[in-house]
């Protein structure tokens, strides 16, 4: 099929190269002429694990090409959107300008029996009001949530979990449903779990899902809180209730919490949305789930305070981890760079060092000091804080790092580091939730 993809961020540019992985005819757009240059050329924009190597792939089969003229979707019979919503300015709330200018880009070049499909994340009855403008134009608007992970972006699209299309009633509905089915037809035949349903359900799945896994973060870190005045170990904690199938083992690493670009932003609109449906009571603890979240950086600072007799000026501070999470370069909402602005605005002397996020980090947080290079990173340290749970931190040998270090002093601000090989190398080891 010939398909056409609005937005080439990080979930479009992926789904646009899998599409043409999978045998279709893929037009990118994007106004972004950087990002535009780069895919040309068969270079990833960011860090993505497997995406260089998929547009090697695709690059010699001519089925993909990226332009920033959205007038050359038009002939293409299926349009994804796949733009950004980000948390507004001036609130919770989703910013949907970018849709909806996404959306009023592509009515001009629709022809009649286009399917125009959503993937963007957005407050629930967005589609309903969208689809007067795609109708319309004698197209057809399904609403098809994504459920990406960053850092297994490629392996979501090609083999996801579950499919999901939100479309309206009647034969539009279902035609659209069955032009979906072809551009899906790869994945449906591995037997992938599809559920067809209305607008209102597959915008809220994706919200749905996000704030469930918030939620389960945010209760270990909860529990996190008890164990460190209480003297607990929140590892072995959620290794006995994560026993109980009902529970499950999976999301209860406690630590410094969640962040990126979807996880955070989209409870807060989650809550927006509900309070202006009159339903906001339903949704009201996911404020102390975001709260919760908030309080683990806080903890992370005043830990390190502790660890240093109290205080944190004119000590050399090393943090490993600048990415919200390992296998990315992504800094938004970063755990990781939230704690060290808050130890250089403390007076520390902090030295940043990330496998693949220092020039993002480096443009969110320009204050602090980057150092590439592992080794003189560490050398002087007074405190080391593991706030990435990069593999590379993880296999890392403590009599090597102690012999760099000035004190050998470890916060372990994600439970990743194995504390009894870090104490018999002769470190101190605190970490979030163990004593």
């Amino acid at each position: 099929m010939w398909i056409s993809v609005v937005g080439l961020g990080y979930l479009g540019a992926v789904h646009a190269a899998s599409m043409a992985a999978l045998g279709h005819r893929v037009v990118g757009v994007d106004v972004d002429e950087a990002r535009v240059e780069s895919l040309a050329s068969g270079r990833a924009p960011f860090f993505e694990p497997g995406f260089d190597e998929l547009l090697s792939q695709v690059g010699g089969t001519g089925r993909l090409s990226v332009t920033t003229e959205t007038a050359a979707v038009e002939g293409a019979g299926v349009h994804f959107v796949c733009v950004g919503t980000p948390q507004r300015a001036d609130g919770y709330a989703a910013d949907l300008t970018y849709v909806e200018l996404a959306v009023s880009g592509l009515v001009p070049h629709l022809a009649p029996g286009d399917v125009v499909v959503g993937k963007s994340t957005v407050p629930v009855g967005t589609a309903a009001r969208l689809a007067a403008q795609v109708e319309a134009a004698g197209a057809t608007l399904v609403w098809n949530p994504e459920f990406l992970r960053e850092g297994f972006a490629v392996k979501d699209t090609l083999h996801p979990d579950r499919i999901v299309y939100g479309v309206p009633d009647g034969e539009a509905g279902v035609r659209a449903a069955g032009v979906l089915d072809e551009v899906y037809a790869t994945p449906l035949s591995e037997g992938i779990a599809q559920v067809v349903t209305d607008y209102a359900t597959a915008e809220l799945v994706k919200v749905a899902a996000n704030s469930f896994l918030a939620t389960k973060i945010s209760f270990i870190n909860a529990m996190a809180e008890l164990c460190e005045v209480a003297g607990g170990d929140v590892t072995r904690l959620a290794d006995a209730i994560g026993f109980d199938e009902r529970i499950g083992r999976k999301f209860l690493n406690a630590g410094l919490g969640f962040g990126g670009g979807c996880l955070p932003k989209d409870i807060r609109a989650f809550m927006a949305r509900a309070d202006e449906l009159g339903a906001g009571e339903a949704v009201a603890f996911l404020g102390e789930v975001d709260e919760i979240n908030t309080r683990r950086r806080h903890r992370m600072v005043e830990l390190t305070g502790q660890v240093l007799d109290g205080e944190v000026t004119g000590k050399r501070v090393t943090v490993l981890g600048a990415a919200f999470k390992p296998n990315s370069d992504d800094v938004r909402d970063s755990p990781a760079l939230d704690v060290a602005a808050r130890l250089g605005e403390a007076g520390a002397d902090v030295v940043v060092h990330d496998p693949q996020a220092i020039d993002n980090a480096r443009r969110k947080a320009p204050a602090l000091r980057y150092e590439p290079d592992l080794e003189t990173a560490l050398t002087g340290a007074d405190a080391v804080l593991v706030l990435t749970e990069w593999q590379h931190y993880k296999d890392l040998d403590p009599h090597w790092a102690g012999d760099l270090v000035a004190q050998a002093h470890v916060l372990d601000g994600r439970n990743a580091l194995d504390r009894d090989t870090w104490l018999t190398a002769g470190w101190t080891y605190r970490a979030l939730g163990r004593r």
